[in-house]
């Protein structure tokens, strides 16, 4: 990982540490999500996004311009603070600021949430800290 320099690390919208899942749970009885549901709550969320972009299914979350961001990921009070504390603590860059937005207004419409809040800001804040451990 410290081989990956910070400005490509900054064009990567979703940063995980996977850890090794215990054999424990490997072998546990219970299911997990499923593929084919998976899949549905991602068609749902994208067929959120078409309305939201005038039908055009091939429009994402992921390639909304700057101005398209401002207007479809507006926060209230809470997430325009912690948005704030987000970019000063970790030193975020205004790519990192878009990219933060683009997956937060992801989670509110996997959520089917009308709304980006706070919650699904301080989600996508977290997929964001892989780069800035690298280099704190």
């Amino acid at each position: 990982m410290g081989k990956i320099s910070g400005p490509l690390l900054d064009r990567i919208d979703i940063h995980l540490d996977v850890p090794a899942v215990p054999y424990r749970e490997l072998r546990a009885k219970s299911d997990g999500s499923t593929s084919a549901r998976m899949r549905d709550d991602v068609s749902r969320a994208r067929a959120v996004q078409a309305r939201r972009f005038g039908g055009d299914a091939r429009m994402t979350n992921a390639r909304m311009s700057h101005r398209q961001v401002k207007k479809f990921c507006a926060l209230d009070d809470a997430g325009e603070s912690l948005l704030k504390q987000a970019m000063v603590e970790m030193g975020l860059s205004a790519r990192a600021h878009d990219k933060i937005l683009r997956t937060a207004r992801t989670i509110a419409d996997l959520e089917e949430a009308p709304d980006v809040t706070a919650t699904h800001l301080a989600e996508a804040v977290q997929y964001r800290r892989l780069d800035r451990n690298l280099f704190a």
